[in-house]
């Protein structure tokens, strides 16, 4: 396979409610994020209108990225440098933070 695959953005529903965008090269590769429990338990603490992103029977699923939700990714991290780190941007509003977020790569 070709290492220099060009990077897709994903997003990620909660219970059908788009939630974030990230990139990653393969689908694969998404699903693994959409099922790290690390990223479910920061759903978990994280608030949008002081209720929890995600909840314990919560789903999540991961679909490629609708045009306006890739828009929202590039225009969020463009002017960030690039760390090398997972940047994920919420597609909702969070209670007392903005802006991408970074996450450890994996």
């Amino acid at each position: 396979m070709n290492d220099r695959l060009s990077l897709s953005i994903f997003t990620i529903e909660v219970d059908r409610k788009p939630t974030l965008v990230f990139e990653a090269k393969r689908f694969s590769e998404a699903e693994v994020i959409c099922a790290d429990e690390g990223l479910r338990a920061r759903l978990r603490l994280l608030r949008s209108n002081d209720v929890p992103l995600c909840g314990d029977g919560a789903t999540m699923e991961v679909r490629l990225a609708h045009p306006d939700e890739a828009a929202n990714y590039r225009q969020a991290v463009a002017a960030l440098p690039s760390t090398g780190n997972l940047m994920v941007v919420y597609l909702v509003e969070l209670d007392g933070q903005d802006g991408p977020e970074e996450q450890p790569s994996s």
